[in-house]
C-alpha cells in the first residue's frame, strides 16, 4: 500500500464530545431545565415494579385501582424519581460526575398516571471543593418534576461528587495532575 495522502479529503475538524457540565461550570441559583421530556406508558410502569420486585397493586392491578382513592393505576413513585434524576444527566453529569452521594427530602405531591409526561428541572443550591478529593466538587442539586400541566410530581435533593475542570484541578507534585 501506498503512503501517500488521499486527495480531495476533507480536513480535520475540531471534534466536541457531548457531557455534562464541570463542577465550575455549573452556577449556584441557576434553573437548567431538561428536555425532551418523558412520556410514561403502563408498559414502563409494569416493567419498572416487576424488575425492582414491587408487587404493589396500585401500579400493577388496574381492576383494584379503579377501586382506590385516584381511581387508576399510579406511576411507581421509584420509577418517577429515576426518571427525573435520569432527565438530568446529558445536561448535568454525563462524563462528568464522580460519584452519587444520596439524596434527601424527598417528596411526591402529586401522582403520575399512564400517559403522563415528565418534565424535568434541577437548581444548583449549594457547592463546595471536595475536601477528600481536591480535583472534584460536591454539589448539591433540587431536582423538581413537573407533569404536562405544570403540577409538581416530584421534589428531590441530591449531593453528587462531580469533576471539577481539567484546567482547575490542582496540579500535583512533580507536575501531574492530582487526579492522574
Amino acid at each position: 500500500m501506498s503512503s501517500t495522502p488521499v486527495r480531495n479529503q476533507p480536513p480535520e475538524r475540531p471534534r466536541v464530545e457531548q457531557r455534562g457540565l464541570w463542577f465550575d461550570e455549573l452556577d449556584l441559583g441557576v434553573t437548567y431545565e431538561h428536555r425532551p421530556g418523558r412520556t410514561m406508558t403502563e408498559y414502563d410502569n409494569v416493567l419498572f415494579s416487576t424488575l425492582s420486585m414491587n408487587p404493589q397493586a396500585l401500579h400493577l392491578d388496574a381492576a383494584y385501582s379503579a377501586t382506590q382513592p385516584f381511581g387508576r393505576q399510579l406511576i411507581n413513585s421509584m420509577f418517577t424519581l429515576a426518571t427525573l434524576v435520569g432527565l438530568s444527566v446529558a445536561h448535568l453529569t454525563r462524563g462528568t460526575i464522580v460519584a452519587n452521594l444520596g439524596f434527601s427530602d424527598v417528596r411526591f405531591p402529586a401522582p403520575m398516571f399512564h400517559g403522563d409526561t415528565l418534565y424535568g428541572e434541577s437548581i444548583v443550591v449549594d457547592r463546595r471543593v471536595s475536601r477528600s478529593r481536591p480535583g472534584a466538587g460536591v454539589v448539591t442539586l433540587e431536582h423538581t418534576g413537573r407533569n404536562q400541566h405544570g403540577t409538581v410530581v416530584a421534589v428531590a435533593t441530591r449531593q453528587v461528587m462531580m469533576l471539577r475542570s481539567p484546567a482547575a484541578r490542582p496540579v500535583a507534585p512533580g507536575g501531574e495532575g492530582a487526579d492522574a
